[in-house]
């Protein structure tokens, strides 16, 4: 797997911010050495994110996100406005542009608040000093650049760095599986090939776990769900543990004896994101849900959706048979997500591989 190859839950999202015009497009190509947003002198070019996943030195695997300006107005600016702000859910490190010439302005602070209270690292860049009389001065949360000479962005480059090496000090790290195991245990991987396996390959949290195991020098061992019987008596030795997929749980657990450990791909993923305890919680308010809740079933991708989709026809059901009441249940997937989740009883997330 190559650099560009790594996943984008995996990569360094930095978010470029700032009012229009400030120069975000041009900064953003001057940072990448690429054409990657279109630039113009006309206010609101930029109408809707722009992504590049890059290999970004001296960061290294990353995210580069461009956004609509965060003063744009009328009724589509508004819904740009919207974008940008749920752009900020998925920013691991802020880029704040300004321009150099008129200085801060009142989106600007908006900005700045709200990365504050989301608690984004952020740094404030100056564009287009160039223009300016003087020189400003910098700190460590600000730099001047001008991305027409190309001047600071080397050092910008490094500050982002930095900033990107404090957030994933913040952010809990652990193995998928691989403290779970010793060097030499045997880990068997029950992986169901139905009709919603993408065809010649393994979806990514299974490829991520056999490599987090053969990393932690234990040994997984593949099969499907019909085989696993088959397999445990053949092996001769007891698994240490055993990883399967969320939809054949049960059937698993039924082969197995009550001490063998078994977990799922789903938990170790939610483990390994950090929200493994809310998820816990999550699942047992199903126990509580009353007639005609609202429950939200979000996807963090998206996908050709099967005759028995999980999404939108498993997870339906099976909270159906567990409740045995009539629920309103929303989906979505991708980057849609709804701002206000407060008219939810109950909401269903993927790993967020």
């Amino acid at each position: 797997m190559g650099l560009n190859d790594t996943p984008s839950g995996e990569r360094m999202h930095i978010g470029f911010f700032g009012r229009r015009n400030a120069g975000k497009s041009s900064l953003v190509n001057a940072v990448t050495g690429q054409d990657l947003s279109v630039v113009s002198d006309t206010r609101g070019t930029t109408t809707d994110p722009v992504r590049k996943a890059m290999e970004l030195l001296p960061v290294g695997p990353v995210l580069i996100i461009d956004t609509p300006g965060f003063d744009d107005v009328g009724s589509l600016g508004e819904l740009r406005v919207k974008k940008t702000r749920q752009i900020l859910d998925q920013t691991d490190v802020a880029v704040l542009v300004v321009d150099a010439v008129e200085g801060l302005c009142q989106a600007d602070q908006d900005l700045l608040a709200l990365f504050q209270e989301k608690a984004i690292p952020w740094i404030t860049v100056y564009n287009k000093a160039d223009l300016l009389k003087e020189s400003g001065s910098g700190s460590d949360r600000v730099i001047y650049v001008s991305s027409t000479e190309k001047t600071g962005i080397h050092e910008l480059k490094e500050r982002i760095a930095a900033l990107g090496k404090e957030a994933e000090a913040r952010q809990k790290s652990l193995p998928l599986a691989g403290d779970l195991v010793r060097p030499g245990d045997l880990a068997v991987l029950v992986i169901p090939i139905d009709k919603a396996a993408p065809k010649g390959r393994l979806i990514l949290p299974q490829q991520q776990v056999i490599r987090d195991l053969l990393d932690h020098d234990a040994c997984p061992v593949c099969v499907k769900e019909n085989e696993l019987a088959g397999l445990l008596n053949r092996l001769g030795t007891r698994p240490a543990m055993v990883i399967t997929d969320s939809q054949v749980f049960a059937e698993v657990d039924r082969e197995l004896s009550p001490d063998l450990p078994l977990t799922s791909f789903s938990i170790l993923m939610a483990r390994y994101k950090g929200f493994l305890d809310t998820a816990v919680r999550g699942a047992a308010a199903i126990s509580r849900l009353r007639e005609g809740d609202k429950v939200l079933i979000a996807e963090g991708c998206t996908h050709h959706r099967q005759c028995d989709d999980i999404g939108t026809v498993k997870l339906p059901r099976w909270l159906q048979e567990t409740t045995g009441k009539t629920l309103r249940i929303e989906t979505s997937s991708g980057r849609c997500f709804p701002e206000d989740l407060r008219d939810f009883s109950l909401v269903i997330h993927c790993g967020g591989c």
